[in-house]
């Protein structure tokens, strides 16, 4: 999962982006809005969480924005402006849920798994390749009913590639599914975690095989 969120508060910007990739989401955060439409514009996330107090503007202006480019992205408000009539404000303008701050990262997934789970939202819930149950939105793997434990970065490659299995998936689009856009990727980063990934699979006789499309990028095919 992807998220874009857009705080101006540093501190809590980045305690909720170390709590979310705790969870395996990968965060992109940004303070303004117009770098918060470019980002939109380059990348495809799952959902966006919006503060209101933003340097250059109500963040509300940016829903309207947003829905005119043709952009459906579930936006959730994170913000200290809480009252009633505040909430409905940030509904009626087209937000899909509005949460005040302070607030629980549990909670907050939840609402983020709630509104994915709508049916315009609505994505692939299990995803199954080999032995391999993966439920995408909760970020678990099992074989054979069998939890799967892997590391944070190797869970989401498995994620990137069992969604386009069969086919193969760019270098490119692997790097935007494991790192948000302020880090720093060493070069040969992706194939050490795709290296290992390999040999947990096959330990785990998952039933999958990782290739290599040398050049190109990366594919998982079922055996």
């Amino acid at each position: 999962m992807r998220l874009l969120l857009i705080e101006d508060e540093r501190e809590l910007a980045t305690a909720l982006s170390v709590a979310l990739s705790k969870l395996g989401i990968v965060t992109d955060h940004t303070m303004h809005l117009a770098d918060a439409f470019e980002l939109t514009r380059q990348n495809a996330y799952d959902a966006i969480l919006l503060d209101r107090r933003l340097p250059d503007g109500e963040g509300l202006t940016f829903i309207p924005t947003l829905r005119r480019a043709g952009n459906d992205t579930p936006i959730i408000v994170l913000t200290a402006r809480n009252e009633p009539l505040e909430r409905v404000e940030g509904l009626d303008v087209g937000a899909d849920d509005y949460l005040g701050k302070p607030f629980l990262v549990e909670e907050l997934m939840a609402r983020v798994r709630a509104v994915l789970r709508r049916p315009s939202n609505l994505t692939e819930q299990r995803i199954v390749a080999g032995r391999m149950v993966i439920d995408p939105l909760h970020l678990n793997v099992a074989i054979d009913a069998a939890p799967l434990d892997l590391p944070r970065r190797e869970l989401l490659v498995l994620v990137a590639l069992a969604k386009r299995k069969g086919k193969t998936v760019l270098r490119s689009t692997l790097e935007t599914a494991v790192y948000n856009y302020e880090d720093e990727i060493q070069s040969n980063a992706l194939d050490a975690h795709i290296s290992r990934l390999r040999k947990r699979l096959l330990d785990a006789a998952a039933g999958v095989a990782i290739h290599n499309i040398r050049g190109v990028g990366y594919l998982l095919k079922e055996e």
